[in-house]
C-alpha cells in the first residue's frame, strides 16, 4: 500500500498539580488543527482513571499535512507551554495500519 495515512498516538503526562492548565493547553489545539488540510481525525482523550495522563489519537493523509501541522503557529505555541506542565517529553508514535 503506497498511499496509507498516517496514524499518531502522542501520550502526555501532566503534574499530578497541573492537569487543568495542560488539559486547557492541549484543548486549544483541537479546533484549529481539525480545520487543517491533510487532518482526517484528531482526538484527545484523558484517561479515566489517572486524570493526569492525555493521549492524542490522530490520523493524517500524509507526511507532509502532518509535517505542517507539527510547524503550524498553534502547534508551536501549544509545545511552547508544556514545560512546567509535564512529567516528561511527550511520547509520540508513529503508525500505519497494518490490517
Amino acid at each position: 500500500m503506497t498511499n496509507q495515512t498516517i496514524r499518531i498516538v502522542a501520550r502526555i503526562i501532566a503534574l499530578p498539580n497541573k492537569v487543568e492548565e495542560l488539559k486547557a493547553v492541549l484543548l486549544e489545539l483541537i479546533e484549529p488543527t481539525r480545520q487543517e488540510a491533510g487532518a482526517i481525525k484528531y482526538e484527545l482523550l484523558q484517561n479515566q482513571y489517572d486524570q493526569t495522563d492525555f493521549t492524542f489519537v490522530e490520523e493524517w493523509t500524509s507526511q507532509e499535512a502532518l509535517n505542517t501541522h507539527l510547524d503550524s503557529l498553534h502547534f508551536q505555541a501549544a509545545a511552547a507551554k508544556l514545560e512546567g506542565l509535564v512529567t516528561a517529553t511527550p511520547d509520540i508514535r508513529r503508525y500505519h495500519l497494518v490490517a
